[in-house]
């Protein structure tokens, strides 16, 4: 194999040197590569001798559980360079780490878990000098040195091809093969060289890590307390998705036993979005984090059923909530009772109306959830019923207390005062019966709106229903009302401007005691109830006192696109920052389709194929199939929905959010705005998918020339 010409980023520096600095890098990148061999064979070697560890049944399976997980995730590392970057740290500075030096990168590898390591995590506390360095504020850091391997490098030494290294201890000042990078508009250095190089790479196949390109205002976010919520406003292009994604994997470095032991979510808009990010965690070495949709997530039934827009939209309304807790609730007698009475031996044991309606009230006033509530109601009951007896006779036994309990007259009493629910028959009464809509929806809802959520058809039973996607929401929200679901220690969601305010609440219910990390953009919206304003979403959420951070530098959108943006975002009700560019190398087209818009179509993915990188062509849904088709006929390589992956994706723009493409063909854009309520919203979002070059294919006026 020929290695690479090497190639030294910044100031000039002699050949010999430079020959010298690669090769050094080259050989510490082997013994890193022979160190990580060593430490996978010894996590497979305590896999074997674990086995046979003496200790307790319960100990023996939770130490086996951890050996196989860590040799699991060895296994799953992806391939690929061991570490991005160094840092040599200054004498005389009187820290931890004077005088020494660390390679950077996505796990600790050393050849002894006592030895120093030869890599350093980049979650590490030292790695912070890393991201946050700069010549104001060194941080002991005298040299910090990025490295450039080659595009699509397994990890091979040789790919190692430059180095690029930045004086901190002097000012900035550059200096033996390092240089200060430029100043953008707004004072923040502009990523250069190897950095910038990396970020403008061509996106092929997943999205991947940006552990290597983490800015400082990114680096921030990504080590906030676990404790703390934040929501990061992030205009297209700035990161905010590789941001919790990184916050992720900082926080089951950092945490890790609290994480694991409370459960770590990432709740993404779709599955192909959850596709193209599903190799992130894994890159940086976090395996078996629960990557999800709300919907997979909450559904207790397939959703196989439609709703007309109205209905959907009030289902998803903040008012069925109150709507929700009267119809569960209302099932509760609060009426005076019938006298209890229980046989106990000879004797039978009374308990008056009053009395139970007494219980049933105090019940109420603490609000617990409802299937709480019914087993305190019982054991209430109990507690009166024994306390009548000891006065008797004399303290009872424990099973006497559970006789009771299971007695005949008790069971029928709480379930007359308290009756056992399910959501499915709730939601299916509520939605069936008008009397019962009616009743709970009572100075909430109009009597058209209550006419909306009524079904057409009334199913025969709740198990032959055709649940829609609002219905597995409402059946969430019941479910939450009856008792409280499964919650997690912390929680990743992304695109949450487009939660209605019940699904909100459904993921609320799911991190009562966790924290939360919301990635959003107001401006991108497009669902009928997408948030207007943060604070409201994060108070649905849960959350209201969380931090609100605002990401408005972008490093993926090329200046000449975000500019085109930015004149649809003045067309849009979205009191969000502007975002600005560092880019200024990208491309953008606009081109008259003449008459024959599938033509043009084909022209301009043909006129992309010579760049590199991947091709998205994206449409209204309507247009998708004969886009696709005009595409595969002029022997375009157009990738199959369930076929391997091709340079050419035809894509329709509401399953765009969250994807990146390198050169975007936007086909007809006001056919995309006119699709759908919040139609400008949508094709601002298909404007910012591109990461190199947009091209605008149009017949009809340009919705922002308007």
């Amino acid at each position: 194999m020929t290695t690479p010409e090497p190639v030294l980023e910044g100031a000039p520096k002699s050949p010999p040197d430079l020959a010298a600095a690669l090769h050094d890098e080259r050989v510490h990148h082997d013994s890193c590569r022979a160190a990580l061999a060593a430490m996978v064979e010894g996590a497979d070697l305590q896999v074997v001798t674990g086995e046979d560890v003496s200790a307790s049944g319960a100990d023996a399976e939770v130490l086996g559980y951890r050996l196989r997980s860590h040799a699991k995730a060895l296994h799953e590392l992806p391939d690929g360079p061991l570490f991005f970057g160094r840092l040599d740290f200054a004498h005389g500075t009187g820290g931890d780490h004077e005088g020494l030096a660390h390679h950077i990168g996505r796990l600790r590898i050393s050849e002894h878990p006592a030895a120093p390591p030869l890599v350093v995590d980049w979650r590490a506390p030292v790695s912070r000098a890393f991201y946050q360095a700069s010549a104001r504020d060194p941080q002991g850091v005298a040299v910090r040195r990025r490295f450039g391997w080659a595009p699509g490098s397994r990890g091979d030494s040789a790919d190692l091809t430059g180095l690029e290294d930045e004086r901190l201890d002097a000012g900035g000042r550059a200096d033996g093969g390092g240089r200060a990078g430029r100043r953008g508009p707004d004072g923040a250095g502009r990523p250069t060289g190897i950095v910038a190089r990396e970020i403008e790479r061509p996106r092929v196949g997943p999205m991947r890590d940006i552990a290597a390109t983490i800015q400082p205002e990114q680096d921030e976010l990504v080590r906030g307390e676990l404790t703390e919520s934040v929501c990061v406003q992030g205009a297209p292009g700035t990161g905010k998705t590789a941001v919790g994604l990184h916050r992720a994997a900082y926080l089951l470095y950092t945490h890790p036993r609290r994480v694991q032991r409370g459960g770590l979510l990432i709740l993404g808009p779709n599955r192909t979005f959850l596709s193209y990010i599903a190799e992130v965690l894994p890159s940086l070495g976090e395996t078996g984090v629960r990557q999800s949709t709300l919907l997979d997530e909450i559904a207790r039934h397939p959703a196989t059923g439609t709703d007309p827009d109205r209905t959907a939209a009030l289902k998803h309304d903040i008012r069925m909530a109150e709507v929700l807790r009267r119809a569960v609730y209302g099932r509760v007698t609060t009426d005076r009772a019938e006298d209890l009475c229980v046989p106990d031996g000879s004797s039978r044991l009374r308990i008056a109306g009053e009395r139970l309606t007494d219980i049933v009230a105090g019940v109420l006033a603490e609000e617990p959830p409802y299937e709480t509530g019914r087993e305190r109601v019982r054991s209430r009951i109990v507690r009166r019923i024994q306390e009548h007896v000891e006065r008797r006779s004399g303290p009872r036994p424990a099973s006497w207390t559970r006789r009771v309990e299971r007695a005949r007259p008790v069971s029928a009493c709480v379930e007359a005062l308290w009756p056992k629910a399910r959501p499915e028959e709730v939601l299916v009464r509520l939605l069936t019966d008008q009397a019962e809509l009616a009743r709970a929806a009572d100075g909430l809802l109009y009597p058209g709106e209550q006419r909306a959520l009524l079904w057409p058809r009334p199913p025969r039973s709740p198990r032959s229903a055709r649940w829609s996607s609002a219905d597995l929401v409402l059946l969430d929200e019941i479910g939450g009302l009856l008792d409280h679901p499964r919650g997690y220690c912390h929680v990743v969601v992304d695109e949450a401007q487009d939660l209605s305010p019940m699904e909100c609440r459904a993921v609320a219910r799911r991190v009562r005691f966790g924290s939360l990390t919301v990635l959003g953009d107001l401006a991108q919206g497009t669902t009928p109830w997408a948030a207007g304003s943060w604070r409201t979403q994060m108070a649905h959420l849960g959350k209201p006192d969380a931090t609100v951070v605002p990401l408005t530098t972008g490093f993926r959108v090329p200046a000449a696109v975000l500019s085109l943006a930015g004149r649809l975002l003045d067309l849009l009700d979205a009191d969000v920052p502007r975002a600005e560019s560092l880019r200024r190398d990208g491309e953008l087209r606009v081109r008259r389709a003449g008459g024959d818009l599938l033509s043009a179509v084909v022209a301009a993915v043909r006129d992309a194929l010579p760049h590199e990188g991947s091709i998205g062509v994206i449409a209204a849904d309507p247009q998708v199939d004969e886009i696709r088709e005009a595409l595969t006929g002029a022997g375009l390589p157009v990738a199959d929905p369930d076929g391997p992956v091709a340079r050419v994706t035809v894509v329709p723009a509401t399953l765009v959010k969250g994807l990146e493409y390198d050169h975007v063909v936007a086909v007809e854009p006001a056919a995309i705005a006119q699709a759908e309520r919040r139609g400008l919203n949508r094709l601002y979002v298909v404007l910012t998918r591109a990461v190199s070059r947009l091209e605008v294919v149009h017949e009809r006026e340009l919705p922002w020339e308007t």
